[in-house]
């Protein structure tokens, strides 16, 4: 991912943060020489010194089956807005984009062992929704080893997590207090989340 260095984020526990908080991502792979991406909820973990990222495909998504040992890529991104030249303090300007985005490239492990598959299924639920794993534990066991048959769990090991944090940080104090109040009074709760990110960063 192009970078530029003011646009550079390197705190871990910063990019890890905002790929939990927008975890729903797309992965990418190669297919038959041809680029291919499905998008999925993630969970994203901590395990010593690495960091995992755990999903699961539909059975009937083929992505699966040429993806193994490959180095994929899962691209995070979520908040983003358009910035207006009238934000700044000269004419001579032009319109801009403000957004936030982490790829993240990894080895891809197929999960076959059929518990811990099941594993990543709850794993999910504890993630997304606690207090569904109640009623999942209680579903027939018939039902679940349909469910299970059904997907293709998989974990990624991250080796290059690169995070770009487009914020408007290469503008003046008077230029970004403008964008910001903007944002924030936007209706569009995307718009909304891209002032708080600019708010709550410093430059």
């Amino acid at each position: 991912m192009y970078i530029p260095k003011h646009f550079s984020e390197e705190d871990i526990s910063q990019i890890l943060s905002f790929m939990k908080e927008f975890s729903f991502a797309t992965i990418v792979s190669m297919q038959d020489s041809m680029p291919v991406a499905t998008h999925l909820p993630f969970v994203i973990e901590e395990r010593e010194d690495k960091i995992i990222l755990v999903a699961h495909f539909a059975r009937a998504n083929e992505q699966w089956k040429a993806m193994e040992q490959q180095t994929a890529l899962i691209i995070f991104a979520e908040p983003h807005a358009y910035i207006s030249p009238t934000h700044y303090e000269t004419e001579l300007n032009v319109p801009t984009w403000n957004y936030v985005a982490v790829h993240a490239y990894g080895k891809v492990e197929i999960i076959a062992d059929k518990q811990k598959t099941i594993e990543v299924l709850e794993k999910t639920i504890r993630n997304y929704e606690a207090g569904y794993e109640q009623q999942w534990n209680q579903l027939p066991e018939k039902y679940k080893d349909g469910m299970v048959k059904g997907i293709v769990a998989f974990e990624v090991t991250v080796t290059d997590l690169q995070a770009k944090y487009k914020l408007s940080q290469n503008r003046t104090e008077i230029e970004r207090k403008s964008i910001i109040e903007s944002l924030k009074n936007s209706k569009s709760a995307v718009e909304h989340k891209v002032g708080e990110l600019m708010e709550n960063r410093s430059v």
